[in-house]
């Protein structure tokens, strides 16, 4: 009897150390597990966009916002950088060419374009967009391709990446970390061309109305027919109404005012 009553008394006794040693909460969950779901349900709250975005750069500003960080080495000279443009842009717009496909380009490459029928000397990078049939149709068959140029003189020869975004399927800004669609780098040095799409996204509301994820909007006749011309010394397409698209994204000074500034 006296043993029983001491093996009683040592199962009561370890039922409430193990009681003291788990503190177990109402529902059956433990202190820490509430901690923890405390923890996820703010990160709920206060989602990083950050999180959801494709493309990285090394920085912020206007010389690190400007190269893909997986192939940034350091900010190359200004007389690299304008090589590297003009040879990119040359095998960008040959590419297209090859394949058939419509490209145009844009901001403040075409302001360029207007100017000299180059570059602007001061740009950072290079932009171009494309139709969202076209935008669709890079990311089914070419998206993560890389493709090796060789200028028309044989003394240059590249490796480019064309990379898709794989958010391309949404069309509205969203949060703004993947308002670039696509683009194309030059694996060297991380420098790229920025390609966004233009799609229809409210058809029935604004029918003909052609935007980008960044507030950008075109009506079609903005667009089309396109222009044949030549850009950096090779066949480029640019935009129908190109003065009426440019007076309305960088104002009328941009197209008389003959100083930069800035």
């Amino acid at each position: 009897m006296k043993f029983s009553h001491y093996a009683a008394a040592i199962a009561t006794a370890s039922v409430f150390v193990t009681a003291i040693a788990s503190p177990i909460a109402q529902g059956g969950t433990s202190v820490v597990e509430k901690r923890g779901e405390k923890k996820d349900k703010k990160e709920e709250e206060n989602p990083d966009p950050a999180k959801n975005k494709y493309f990285h750069e090394p920085g912020g500003d206007d010389q690190l916002g400007h190269y893909d960080i997986r192939y940034f080495h350091g900010i190359v000279s200004y007389e690299e950088r304008t090589d590297t443009q003009l040879h990119m842009i040359h095998a960008y717009l040959k590419f297209f060419r090859d394949q058939g496909l419509d490209t145009w380009i844009a901001h403040g490459t075409l302001l360029g374009w207007w100017w000299n029928g180059k570059r602007l000397p001061w740009d950072w990078d290079m932009d171009t967009q494309v139709s969202g049939a076209t935008l669709d149709y890079l990311g089914q068959h070419f998206n993560q391709s890389t493709h090796h140029y060789v200028s028309e003189d044989g003394k240059t020869e590249r490796e480019y990446l064309l990379d898709v975004n794989p958010w391309i399927w949404e069309r509205e800004r969203g949060d703004g970390m993947n308002i670039i669609d696509a683009r194309w780098i030059d694996v060297r040095n991380g420098l790229f061309i920025d390609i966004t799409g233009l799609s229809e996204t409210h058809p029935d509301t604004s029918p003909g109305v052609w935007s980008c994820k960044n507030y950008h909007r075109y009506h079609t006749s903005d667009l089309y027919p396109m222009r044949e011309s030549i850009f950096e010394g090779v066949p480029a397409k640019i935009p129908y109404a190109y003065d009426k698209i440019l007076m309305e994204e960088y104002q009328q000074k941009a197209l008389v005012l003959t100083e930069y500034e800035g």
